[in-house]
């Protein structure tokens, strides 16, 4: 049986720079290559602003992403006047020319797209125009469409979290935007969106974001994260549950700088012996300001943290095997952060946030804690509370569920696949 081809694009590639939703697709598409039904390319951004890569050859912007995998591909672009408002290229060759003869050429039944960042919108409309009978699927990874802040949701005069967009609340955040050209770029993203077949959402707090904000919920669907199995890291022989570790990015909305101030509160009251390892990167990517914060919280909280740095997705087993507790301490929504799945893959309670997807996904009491968001008391006293109360880690534990496995995923995704494209091909007789 001949298989059918799905093709995943992603904004960026793990391999370039370590991201939950660019770990997720290619995740997916190793294992998509691996079904009996469906063979899989991936297709990632590559070149400024990421990387400073250039593209290996002149008239391509294609080239191989992997010496072991043939289907990765990197699609080089140059950003340096990418349009942040509407979210394009005004380099329109990458996509008529170079993108257009790629797709041609490799004739995908269903393009499945991670993210349209850097590649633009219209990416979306191109894909339409080249193949107007493969359906186009879309992961939503967090809020992008919805806020020009980064996608974060969060107020840029006081870093409330935000919980509307509008032409007027937009404009009090970036007021050099007029409220009209807000109102514009709404238009112009749904406008793009309404080319997609399907929409999934991993969390149901961002597929409920989303269907506030326009889209038809009938198009948009909840599917978590697939990952794959692991042997779960060892537990420590110990009769205090008393490390916690925080994986991830050193930024701002991740709130690292959350748990170095709860950190150092509980330094100074010297009440518990309570250790924290970071494991994260690109810290250089942050503004300096946030960077000299950082460094200046982990030497105030010296102490009690350690601060390991980056680290590869194959050596979390190993991390884990010195930590108790995870903490997630974003201080945005968040959708559905990988960091959790893998905590409770390995046999750790977490401890984060309470609000949007990380409350979602952790059950207060049940497989972990929540604090107050963006408040380092409220976390303070809440890993106090993990580290000293009898048996809270041995009950929470065995609170976690296991996590959705990726073959299931997969399963459900090629009846997705196969759906859609009868549905179009139907619609086109």
């Amino acid at each position: 049986m001949t298989k059918r081809r799905v093709l995943y694009v992603s904004h960026n590639h793990p391999a370039v720079r370590p991201g939950g939703a660019e770990t997720y697709a290619l995740e997916l598409h190793e294992a998509m290559r691996a079904s009996s039904r469906y063979d899989s390319i991936f297709l990632a951004k590559a070149g400024p602003p990421i990387a400073n890569t250039r593209r290996p050859h002149e008239g391509t912007l294609l080239s191989g992403a992997s010496s072991s995998d043939p289907n990765q591909y990197f699609f080089h672009t140059d950003c340096t006047d990418y349009d942040w408002i509407l979210g394009t290229s005004p380099n329109k060759d990458q996509l008529v020319k170079f993108y257009d003869e790629f797709l041609r050429a490799i004739q995908p039944d269903v393009v499945h797209f991670q993210h349209t960042l850097f590649f633009g919108y219209d990416i979306l409309r191109q894909t339409r125009n080249t193949l107007p009978r493969a359906p186009i699927v879309h992961t939503l990874h967090e809020y992008l469409p919805i806020c020009h802040r980064q996608g974060q949701m969060l107020r840029s005069n006081d870093e409330e979290r935000c919980s509307e967009e509008s032409p007027r609340r937009c404009h009090e955040c970036f007021p050099q935007h007029t409220p009209q050209a807000f109102f514009m770029r709404k238009r112009f993203v749904q406008s793009h969106f309404a080319l997609v077949d399907q929409f999934l959402a991993p969390s149901r707090f961002l597929a409920d974001r989303y269907v506030d904000w326009g889209l038809p919920a009938e198009r948009i669907e909840f599917e978590e994260y697939g990952r794959h199995a692991v042997t779960p890291a060892p537990v420590r022989e110990s009769e205090t549950r008393n490390r916690v570790g925080f994986f991830g990015q050193f930024t701002f909305f991740k709130g690292v700088h959350v748990l170095l101030q709860a950190m150092a509160l509980l330094a100074r009251q010297r009440s518990t012996d309570i250790q924290c390892w970071l494991h994260g990167a690109n810290l250089e990517l942050q503004p300096g300001s946030f960077q000299n914060e950082f460094r200046a919280l982990v030497e105030s909280a010296r102490s009690c943290v350690t601060n390991h740095g980056r680290y590869q997705p194959g050596e979390i087993g190993r991390l884990m095997e010195k930590i108790d507790w995870v903490v997630v301490p974003s201080i945005w929504w968040e959708n559905s952060p990988l960091v959790i799945q893998e905590a409770f893959m390995h046999g750790r309670p977490v401890i984060c946030s309470d609000v949007g997807g990380m409350a979602e996904k952790v059950v207060d009491g049940v497989n972990g804690l929540h604090f107050r968001a963006g408040d380092p008391q409220s976390l303070a006293d809440t890993i106090r509370r993990a580290t000293t109360t009898p048996g809270l880690w041995e009950k929470l534990r065995g609170g976690i569920t296991p996590v959705h496995n990726i073959n299931e995923s997969r399963e459900k995704l090629m009846m997705l696949y196969d759906r859609l494209i009868e549905e179009r091909a139907a619609h086109d007789c």
